[in-house]
């Protein structure tokens, strides 16, 4: 059939059914049409006025509905205020009372204490436990990492996941364990997800770290990772920089201790060749109590 060649109803009935198996669904225009252009609502067509027979009435028609609002156009709700307690986030006020506590504090017991009662540090509110420490507290070596993980937080101890295991061999290597070290953390309950504290949070629960280090009073402080040696040594270097190399914590008391930056042993985890650098950093510290008695 050609192009000028008139269809008869056969022919288009064929080309439909064509199209329909084809998945065709609309007829094409002449002029192209932008669907998702915004296009003012047509007014409604005016309905022809029902023709009422001689001593008969129409029923009253029911109230229009008002239309519905369009919910796509409306502007987003405010997220819900979650709880004043698990919203907690640390501030000035906060961080005044955390040095207050932390200073009143006498003995490890009684910052312990101090610490499970405060409630200005929103960690507290995901944690499990309280990381308080382990080891030994008249120990001559104290060693403060940065937070706990799942299986600290689980236990309430710090370093008792596979990178608690590793410290222990790294800690066996040089005469010690637990009986004769003493081990913290500077935030002592475990982010969410295991995530990196802020410095916010970090700020929150510096007093309490440095009065514990004070309490105890070590011969020598070992930094497990950069977070704990920019804490407690102000300084902003990297650990790969600080590591090996002697610095000085100096207590509100104004007592000097020898702090050794060293890897984290979850760091040497990941990175196995580096564990050769902090086996140096540790024959450092051996050698550091040997030479103070």
């Amino acid at each position: 059939m050609s192009a000028a060649s008139p269809m008869n109803r056969s022919d288009l009935a064929d080309l439909l059914a064509f199209y329909a198996s084809a998945g065709v669904d609309e007829a094409l225009e002449e002029a192209p049409v932008n669907r998702f252009a915004e296009t003012a609502p047509k007014p409604p067509e005016r309905m022809p006025e029902a023709t009422v027979p001689a001593g008969k009435t129409l029923a009253p028609r029911p109230p229009a509905q008002p239309p519905r609002p369009d919910m796509s156009r409306l502007p987003d709700a405010p997220p819900a205020r979650p709880p004043s307690a698990s919203a907690t986030v640390p501030d000035e006020a906060q961080a005044a009372l955390a040095r207050q506590l932390a200073t009143t504090a006498t003995t490890l017991d009684e910052l312990r204490q101090h610490m499970a009662a405060f409630d200005g540090c929103n960690l507290k509110f995901t944690a499990k436990n309280l990381v308080f420490a382990d080891g030994n507290p008249n120990a001559a070596v104290m060693l403060v990492g940065e937070a706990p993980g799942r299986d600290e937080d689980i236990e309430g101890l710090p370093f008792v996941g596979r990178s608690g295991r590793l410290l222990d061999r790294m800690l066996a290597a040089i005469g010690l364990d637990r009986t004769s070290a003493y081990i913290a953390n500077v935030i002592p309950w475990r982010p969410p997800g295991n995530r990196t504290p802020t410095p916010h949070e970090t700020e929150i629960c510096r007093p309490f770290i440095e009065r514990q280090i004070e309490l105890v009073n070590p011969k020598v402080l070992v930094n497990l990772g950069g977070p704990s040696a920019k804490t407690l040594l102000n300084t902003t270097e990297g650990i790969l920089r600080l590591r090996g190399n002697w610095r000085v914590h100096t207590t509100a008391s104004g007592v000097a201790i020898p702090a050794m930056p060293t890897l984290h042993p979850a760091y040497l985890l990941r990175t196995p060749a580096h564990k050769k650098l902090a086996w140096r950093d540790f024959l450092e510290v051996k050698a550091k109590l040997k030479e103070l008695g």
